[in-house]
Formats: C-alpha cells, structure tokens, sequence
C-alpha cells in the first residue's frame, strides 16, 4: 500500500483549497471550483472499491443517481428540504450497494461489474418511466437555497475532506488491510480467515454512501435533474474510472489529481479552447480523455500520482542536460 501525504501537507493542501474561493471571487472560476470536490468525491469513492478492493464497478451513475432523486423526490413529493437529501441520499445509495453486492458478490469474475452497469441502466429506464414519481424526462426541479457559489463550495469542500479523511482512516485500519489481501489474492484472505464477501460489501457500502450524498448536493447545487444526467453511462461512471487512473488508482491524492486534470481538459474543449479555436473542438473532450488515458496507461502506469517520482526524474534529468 503506497504510502499516503498525510500531517502537515494533507493540512496545507486543505488550507490552500478552502481559501482559494476568498481570492478569486468570481463565479466562474468557484463553479470549476465546485465541480472539482465533486470529482473527488466521486472519483475517490470509485478509488476505495476499485483501487484498494479490486471490485472495478462500470455503474457509479447508479449511485449518484440515487442520491440525487432522493432529495429532489424529498421535496417535490413530501414537501421537506432537498438538503435532507445530503443525509439519506448516501444511506439509499447504501441500500442499493448492498443489495447488489448481496446478489454478486458471491461470484467471482466481472459479474459485479456488470452488475453494476446494468443496475445505472435499469435505474434510469425506471427514472424514465414511473413518472408519477419521478417526473420522467421532465426532470425534477427545485428552487435553489443560495445566490452565491460560495456557500456551496464550502459544503461540498466539508463533504469532500470528509470523504478523503474516512478513507484515509480506513485504509489505515485493519479494514483497509483487508482490502488490500482480498484485492491482490483472495484465496489467500479468505484461507487466513478474512470474509472476502463481508469486507467487498463494507467496501462497497462507504463508496456507494459518498457517491450517493455528493448526487443529493449536485441535485441542490443544479436545481434540476433528469434520469439521462444522473444516471448517465459515459458523463459519471466512465469519468469516475478516468479520474481514477490518470490520477493514480490505490493512492488517496490521486482521484483529486485525476479531477483537477479532468475538469480543466473538459472546460477547455468547452469553450473550444477559450474561444481560441474552432466551435467543433468543444466536441473533442472524449477523443482527449481516451488519448490522456492510453498515455497514461502505456507511460504512467500507476497515475499521476503513483508515478510521481518517475516523473520527477525525467525533468530532473531535462534540467541536468540543458546545465550542462
């Protein structure tokens, strides 16, 4: 298990993130802000399950999702604040978790993998359909609690500390060991008694809790939701596994690495590369994300952040050539 930033970095890189949004005030700017602790959260539950257990999920939209329609539903239909969605979002997101790694965890091969790729798909063709619950297509809309970003980013900068710091903590735990034996061999776990199905599933549970709360603050962050955004195959659960690896899988700073990279590259093509270049760039993200992962792959292995001593060597030994 790689070892961690931990003390007076870990508190460094919070300090400098909390007060970044006091110095640059505009909105813009803490909108990217707010969309990058949204992909550390997600990408660093991703990270827990797939990084450290070894169970790659393709379906974390299914989490997200969830979470999100818990609030939106909380309030359209009971009348209670969508924030109450930051509470149970994350805990309906754990009902479902369990119920599929109760159904698949049991096996071995890509069946929970597949598993949770079809469980996104059947939650967004159930969005689509039960619309006297869930609006259909419509979407769901609410009104939004602050003018200013400001408020939001600090939320979701205390969710996503939290997020990063449990999953510290866990990994520094027994649990966290037994993540680690049941991802590199799990014939070996289970014969020094290590419940590989038990632990997969506890794993699993934290990931899913995370994903679900930061879906319930996007569904009060946005103000509107629809089953095609929430539950989305390619715009949350495949950018997850890319946040995941190119800022390096099994190491705690790599997903916020991984997010940071991801949401620069995706604004940049956006705004067709700040207006600088043609209207069909905006169009181009994808095609840059799969480059940025083949390279990654073949190059950097284990992520920005796992590799970074190489990368350091390869500018150290630049710089020594150009001196001399």
């Amino acid at each position: 298990m790689r070892k961690p930033i931990t003390g007076l970095k870990s508190l460094t890189i919070l300090f400098l993130a909390g007060v970044l949004p006091l110095i640059i005030r505009q909105e813009y700017y803490q909108h990217l802000m707010i969309l990058v602790l949204m992909w550390v959260i997600i990408g660093s539950s991703w990270n827990l399950l797939a990084g450290y257990t070894g169970q790659v999920s393709f379906g974390h939209a299914a989490f997200f999702g969830i979470g999100a329609y818990t609030a939106g539903i909380l309030n359209t239909k009971l009348g209670l604040s969508p924030w109450w969605g930051i509470l149970f979002g994350g805990w309906s997101a754990v009902i479902l978790g369990v119920i599929i790694g109760y159904l698949c965890f049991r096996l071995r091969g890509p069946y929970f993998a597949l598993a949770t790729l079809a469980s996104g798909e059947i939650l967004r063709l159930i969005a689509n359909n039960w619309v006297d619950f869930t609006e259909g297509m419509v979407g769901i809309m609410i009104i939004q609690t602050f003018s200013s970003k400001l408020p939001y980013f600090y939320i979701v900068f205390f969710i996503a500390a939290i997020c990063v710091w449990t999953i510290h903590l866990v990994m520094n735990s027994k649990w966290g060991y037994y993540f680690i034996s049941i991802r590199e061999d799990q014939d070996a776990a289970e014969s020094l008694g290590i419940s590989a199905t038990f632990y997969k599933n506890v794993s699993l549970m934290i990931s899913a809790f995370f994903t679900g709360t930061v879906g319930a603050f996007y569904m009060n962050y946005m103000g509107f939701i629809d089953p095609g955004v929430v539950f989305s195959l390619h715009d949350i659960s495949i950018q997850a596994i890319l946040v995941g690896i190119i800022g390096g899988v099994a190491t705690l700073w790599g997903p916020a690495v991984g997010a940071l990279v991801m949401v620069v590259i995706q604004e940049l093509f956006r705004t067709s590369l700040f207006g600088l270049g043609p209207s069909w760039i905006s169009h181009g993200h994808a095609l840059a994300f799969g480059i940025l992962v083949v390279l990654t792959i073949l190059y950097l292995s284990n992520g920005l952040v796992g590799d970074w001593n190489k990368i350091k060597k390869i500018f150290l030994r630049k710089t020594a050539r150009e001196a001399s």
